[in-house]
């Protein structure tokens, strides 16, 4: 093993520029002299990675969304495979975000670098075919989710459930009057978090009918919007903030720590709320065209325990495909309406049987995220350093 490795990561999202940033302190502990490099976002490029594209630059989702930013995504792609030709890492983590991910893993693998997946794509729930791309160019899939690692194995991938880094994570520390007081709160109300998503289309798709069941909730309570690092507060000037009883923050964990509940649009933020314990609506809206899509293509293997609603929609929410069954409740695409939205969360904001249930199930879910010894940054890191020292 070279004393001054060059490691390769790739992650394109919110979520996975934290876990990016998170593996290169441990990393640096064993690897001192190691240099990092890739496609990653603020958090990492500030953990000392040099990035070859900004993850803000090509974060994009859905079907019709990403057909619109085609030639900006590819020419990003083409400077990392570019950059990859030009220094040939030693080792490359990959870190979800698939579209981009599985086609830097086939040049990857062309050049003999192997390639460590963190944080599996969902590939259980739909485009199986890739299935073998996983197979032929990914040397370990490390998996956070407990369901993810029967699956893969049943299919001849060397995979392993690492536990979810977000359960590992100490609860803030920051108090509720110190928190209203950087924010201008009043820590004297009730609060409820409202969780738009990470990406700008996700806030123009999901913010406004969360904003609007605010408006119908009405009642003394304050509403606090987590602004992600990938955006900046000018991405919601077109959004119409009311002023008043709403607040950007920027701590979504503490923000779901000191809120009575939640609104969350489906995605990694379910599961920051599930692990936090906060009682939540699940929420999410994409274009016609990409939902289609996705109630046509997605089917969950045998490893999953999933049923259709009333309206056909399978589950989305993590932390009903973790606990096998519906534990909060999902609003997508039609039933994304404030009423709605006011229906579910007026039964979560009061002390009652709804309220109650949730708040266990969630500590289940939590428990199922669990691993016993080392967590999954560490092991992440473990399974590089041994990537590395492999002939």
């Amino acid at each position: 093993m070279r004393a001054d490795p060059l490691v390769f990561l790739s992650a394109g999202e919110a979520s996975g520029d934290h876990y990016g940033a998170e593996l290169i302190a441990p990393l640096r502990a064993k690897l001192p002299q190691a240099r990092y490099t890739g496609l990653g976002g603020t958090a990492m490029q500030a953990a000392g990675q040099q990035r070859v594209v900004r993850a803000e630059d090509v974060a994009v989702m859905g079907i019709t969304e990403i057909l619109r930013h085609v030639p900006r995504i590819l020419r990003s792609y083409f400077t990392l495979v570019r950059s990859i030709r030009r220094n040939r890492p030693d080792v490359a983590v990959l870190i979800d975000f698939p579209d981009v991910n599985f086609r830097l893993a086939k040049h990857l693998k062309r050049m003999g670098v192997p390639v460590i997946w963190f944080v599996s794509p969902q590939l259980w729930a739909w485009k199986r075919g890739r299935l073998r791309w996983v197979q032929h160019r990914v040397a370990k899939m490390l998996t956070v989710f407990p369901f993810e690692e029967p699956f893969y194995r049943a299919r001849g991938v060397d995979a392993e459930f690492v536990g979810h880094p977000l359960v590992e994570a100490a609860l803030p520390s920051v108090s509720r009057e110190d928190y209203a007081r950087w924010y201008n709160l009043d820590p004297v109300k009730t609060w409820v978090a409202l969780l738009p998503g990470s990406r700008l289309p996700e806030l123009r798709a999901n913010l406004p009918a969360m904003l609007a069941a605010a408006n119908q909730l009405g009642g003394e309570m304050e509403y606090l919007v987590p602004l992600a690092p990938t955006l900046q507060p000018v991405d919601l000037d077109t959004l119409g903030l009311p002023p008043g009883t709403v607040r950007l923050v920027r701590d979504a964990r503490a923000a779901l720590l000191h809120s009575r509940a939640a609104v969350v649009a489906s995605g990694t933020a379910t599961v920051q709320a599930a692990v936090i314990g906060t009682p939540f609506v699940v929420v999410y809206r994409v274009s016609k065209a990409t939902f289609r899509a996705a109630k046509r293509l997605v089917r969950y293997p045998a490893e999953i325990t999933a049923q259709k609603d009333e309206y056909g929609n399978l589950p989305v929410a993590m932390p009903n495909l973790i606990a096998g069954r519906r534990v909060v409740p999902e609003l997508l695409q039609e039933q994304f309406t404030p009423e709605n939205v006011v229906a579910a969360l007026e039964l979560l904001l009061r002390d009652g049987p709804e309220r109650q249930c949730q708040i266990s199930d969630l500590a289940e879910v939590r428990r199922r995220l669990l691993v016993d010894g080392p967590g999954a940054i560490a092991r992440l890191s473990d399974a590089v350093f041994d990537a590395l020292q492999a002939p």
